[in-house]
C-alpha cells in the first residue's frame, strides 16, 4: 500500500490546482418503476442519487478541513443564496440539516425556480472562494429528437427510428400498464428496462447535464474570464446510466449513451478531435464501444480517402476507449462469444481502432491489489491511452478525458451484484481519480469530465462518490486525503445521520433531525447535504399501483440451482453507421410507425465482435439482491407528473446558489398499438419462461 501512495504522489505532482464542480439533475428522479409497487427486484433506483449526494457532502465537508487547516486565518466556507435576479444576498443558512433546507426551500421558492426559462444569466463573481468545488444544481433539458449530439449518436440517415420510438414508449407508458401490458416492447429486456411518462424529463435531463459539464471544462480552460467559478473538472451525478446503450439497443437500465453524447457534443460544439473515455464499471460497456467503433471506422475510412487523393474534408473525431470490468459479469455472464470476445479487445491503432480491455480479478489484500492488479494490470488503461496521445500529437487543446465512474465494484456492492467477487476498494475509486487528473494535467489542459455510471448498493454509492470526488479535487499543498474518512466505521456514522425519517410529520430534509454529533465533518456534512435533499424531494411525488409482474433483472445473479434455461439474451445489436453523414443528412421529423429496434444487423468484421448485445430474445435467467441484504434506507418515491424544465440552482460552499434557465425540451410522437406481455412465474434458479418470446 505504501508503494502505491508514493507512486500516486508522485502523480500528482504533475496536477496544478484545478477547480472541481458537482453537477446534479433532480430531473432523473423523474424516472421510475410504475408497473408495480413492489421495487424489491429493481436494483436500479434513481433514489439511490440519495446516497450518491450523501457522499459527496461528505467529501465537500472533509474537504474543507483540509483547506481550512491549511489556512486557519481563512474560516471554512459557508454555503450562502444569492438572488441571481437583482443582486440580492440571503442570509446565510444555518448549520442545523432542517433549518438549512427550510432556507434553501423559501429561498428558491423566491426565486420561482421552475418558471418560465429566458437567457441564461452569468455566474456571479462573488461565487469565487478559497476553496475551489462548487455544486451547481442543473435543471438543463434538450430535446433528443433535434440536438446534433444525441442524433450524432442514435440518430439514423434517413429517419431517427430509434429516438422517435423511445419517445413513443414514454409517452404510452402509463396506459399500456394501466391496460396490464408492459411499456417495453418484446424482445428487449422486461427486467432491465422500464419507463414511465416522465422518464423523458430524466432521460434528456441526463444527457443535457453532460453536454453543460463539457461546456463548462472546455470554456473554463480556453476563457477562463468567462466562467465564475471556472471548472476543470466535473462530476456528473445522473441516472439512468448510459454504457450499455448502443447505437439504438437500450440494455442494461440505460437507454441513451450519456458519455458518448458528451462526446460527440464535444466534437460538434467545440472541435475536440481526441477524446479519451476510461470506464471504471463493474461491467463492460459494450455499448459505449460498439459507438466508439463506429466513429472511429468511419474517421479512418474519411482519413484513407483524402490521403489517397480524395477531396478534402473535415474528420471525425478519435476517440480510446479504455474499459476494466468483469468478464464474467453481464453482458458476459452467458458466454455469448461475440460479447465476451468485445470484452476482451485490445487493439492499438491498427483500423483506427483504440481499445484496451482490462479483467478484474480477484484480490486477496490491500498490497495484493495495489502492488500487483493495479501496477501491473489496471494501470494500463492509462498507459495505452498516453500511447493513443503520442501518436497522433501529444497534448493539446483538441482532448477531452471522461470517466464512465461506474461504482457497482467497489467492496461494498451487494454481493449478488458482484458475485464473481471481481471487486475494487474503495480507495481505487480516489487513486482512479487521482492518476486520471495527472493524465489530464499532460495532455487535456486538465480536463476531466465524470459522468456517474452502475452502483446499486447505498453504501458502495456514498464511499465511491467520496472517495471519488475527494480524488478530483486539488487539496492544499502540504495537505492529505485521509484514505480512513471513507472507512466503514465513518460510513455508519453516514448512514446513521441521514437515515430517513419513517413516520410522524416529515421533516424538510427527510433525515432525522438531532442535536450536533461533537464531530464537525459530520455536522458540517449534514449542513450541505440538506438543501440537496430538499430540493431533490420537490421532484419527488407517490408512483400509480398497477399489477403487471416484475420481471427479476438480467444485471445480478443468485448462483443457480439445477440447470438454466437456454433461452437467449435480449439485447439487440448496435447497428454501424456512417458518423459524418448521420452529421449533415437531414432528418425526417415524421416519427416511424415501427415500436421495435432493428432486430437483425448484418455487420462487418472486425465490428462485429463489437456488437452491444445479440439480437432480440427472451429473457435472461436472473435474480436481484435478496430482501436479506439491507442497506441503508435511500429513500424511495416517485415524481408527480410534469415537466422537469426551469431555472438553475446554483449551490457554491463559501458562495450563493445563483439561478439560471436552460431550454425547455420537446417531445411529441404518435402512438403505437400495445402488445400483451404473457404472465411471468419466477421460481428460484430458472430461467423466466415466456417474455419476449
Amino acid at each position: 500500500m505504501a508503494s502505491a501512495q508514493a507512486a500516486s504522489s508522485s502523480n500528482l505532482g504533475l496536477c496544478s490546482s484545478k477547480s472541481a464542480a458537482i453537477f446534479i439533475q433532480n430531473a432523473c428522479l423523474q424516472h421510475r418503476y410504475i408497473r408495480s409497487k413492489d421495487k424489491s427486484n429493481i436494483v436500479e433506483r434513481p433514489e439511490r442519487l440519495r446516497a450518491v449526494n450523501i457522499g459527496l457532502a461528505a467529501a465537500v465537508a472533509r474537504l474543507e478541513e483540509l483547506f481550512s487547516s491549511a489556512d486557519a486565518a481563512k474560516s471554512s466556507p459557508k454555503i450562502k443564496v444569492e438572488d441571481a435576479s437583482n443582486g440580492s444576498q440571503a442570509s446565510p443558512p444555518s448549520s442545523d440539516p432542517a433549518a438549512a433546507a427550510d432556507d434553501l426551500a423559501a429561498t428558491m421558492e423566491q426565486l420561482k425556480i421552475g418558471a418560465t426559462p429566458g437567457p441564461s444569466i452569468p455566474s456571479s463573481p462573488s461565487l469565487r472562494t478559497n476553496f475551489p468545488v462548487s455544486f451547481i444544481q442543473t435543471q438543463a433539458t434538450l430535446d433528443i429528437l433535434s440536438h446534433p449530439a444525441v442524433k450524432f449518436i442514435h440518430g439514423d440517415i434517413d429517419a431517427d427510428v430509434y429516438l422517435e420510438n423511445l419517445v413513443n414508449w414514454v409517452k404510452q407508458s402509463k396506459e399500456k400498464i394501466a391496460n396490464g401490458n408492459s411499456e417495453i416492447p418484446e424482445g428487449l429486456s422486461q427486467g432491465d428496462l422500464y419507463l414511465c411518462p416522465e422518464s423523458l424529463n430524466a432521460i434528456q435531463g441526463a444527457a443535457a447535464t453532460v453536454c453543460e459539464a463539457v461546456d463548462r471544462v472546455i470554456t473554463s480552460t480556453r476563457t477562463p474570464a468567462s466562467q465564475t467559478p471556472p471548472v476543470q473538472r466535473a462530476f456528473v451525478a445522473i441516472r439512468p446510466p448510459g454504457h450499455h446503450c448502443g447505437e439504438d439497443t437500450p440494455s442494461g437500465f440505460c437507454f441513451v449513451n450519456n458519455v458518448a453524447i458528451g462526446a460527440a457534443h464535444a466534437h460538434l460544439q467545440h472541435g475536440i478531435k481526441r477524446i479519451v473515455i476510461f470506464d471504471i464499471d463493474l461491467h463492460h460497456g459494450n455499448g459505449t464501444q460498439s459507438i466508439v467503433w463506429q466513429i472511429n471506422e468511419e474517421t479512418y475510412r474519411q482519413t484513407l480517402e483524402s490521403e489517397g487523393g480524395g477531396p478534402n474534408q473535415a474528420t471525425g473525431p478519435q476517440i480510446y476507449y479504455g474499459s476494466i470490468h468483469d468478464i464474467l459479469s453481464y453482458p458476459c455472464e452467458d458466454g455469448k462469444p461475440a460479447l465476451v470476445q468485445a470484452a476482451s479487445t485490445s487493439i492499438h491503432g491498427s483500423h483506427g481502432q483504440w481499445i484496451e480491455n482490462v479483467h478484474l480479478k480477484t484480490y486477496t489484500s490491500e498490497e495484493h491489489f495495489w502492488d500487483v492488479l493495479y501496477k501491473e494490470e489496471y494501470s494500463k488503461l492509462l498507459s495505452t491511452a498516453s500511447q493513443f496521445l503520442e501518436s497522433t500529437g501529444g497534448e493539446g487543446d483538441d482532448v477531452l478525458v471522461f470517466i464512465s465512474c461506474g461504482m457497482d465494484a467497489n467492496e461494498h456492492e451487494y454481493p449478488s451484484m458482484s458475485r464473481h467477487n471481481r471487486k475494487v476498494p474503495v480507495s481505487f475509486y480516489h487513486r482512479f481519480a487521482r492518476d486520471a487528473c495527472a493524465f489530464a494535467e499532460k495532455y487535456a489542459r486538465g480536463r476531466v469530465v465524470s459522468v456517474l455510471e452502475g452502483g446499486y448498493s447505498d453504501r458502495a454509492l456514498m464511499s465511491g462518490a467520496l472517495a471519488h470526488f475527494c480524488g478530483l479535487a486539488d487539496v492544499p499543498a502540504g495537505r492529505e486525503v485521509d484514505e480512513g474518512w471513507w472507512s466503514v466505521e465513518n460510513l455508519v456514522k453516514l448512514e446513521t445521520a441521514t437515515k430517513k425519517r419513517k413516520g410522524g410529520r416529515p421533516s424538510a430534509t427527510g433525515i432525522s433531525s438531532s442535536p450536533p454529533t461533537q464531530e464537525p465533518w459530520l455536522d458540517r456534512t449534514l449542513a450541505i447535504f440538506a438543501p440537496l435533499e430538499a430540493a431533490a424531494q420537490q421532484v419527488l411525488g407517490v408512483a400509480p399501483k398497477t399489477t403487471v409482474p416484475v420481471p427479476r433483472s438480467d444485471r445480478t445473479l443468485r448462483e443457480r440451482r439445477g440447470k438454466a434455461g437456454s433461452t437467449p439474451s435480449t439485447t439487440p445489436s448496435a447497428s454501424p453507421r456512417a458518423s459524418a453523414k448521420r452529421a449533415s443528412k437531414p432528418v425526417s421529423s415524421a416519427s416511424s410507425a415501427k415500436t421495435q429496434p432493428k432486430a437483425t444487423i448484418r455487420i462487418k468484421p472486425p465490428s462485429a465482435a463489437l456488437s452491444s448485445a445479440s439480437t432480440s430474445g427472451a429473457d435472461s435467467p436472473s435474480t436481484s439482491p435478496s430482501p436479506s441484504e439491507s442497506e441503508t434506507e435511500s429513500g424511495s418515491g416517485s415524481s408527480t407528473e410534469g415537466e422537469g424544465k426551469g431555472g438553475v440552482t446554483r449551490l457554491t460552499p463559501g458562495a450563493a446558489p445563483v439561478a439560471i434557465t436552460a431550454s425547455a425540451s420537446a417531445s411529441a410522437a404518435s402512438g403505437n398499438e400495445a402488445k400483451k406481455v404473457p404472465r411471468v412465474v419466477l421460481k428460484l434458479g430458472k430461467a423466466s419462461e415466456g417474455v419476449g418470446s
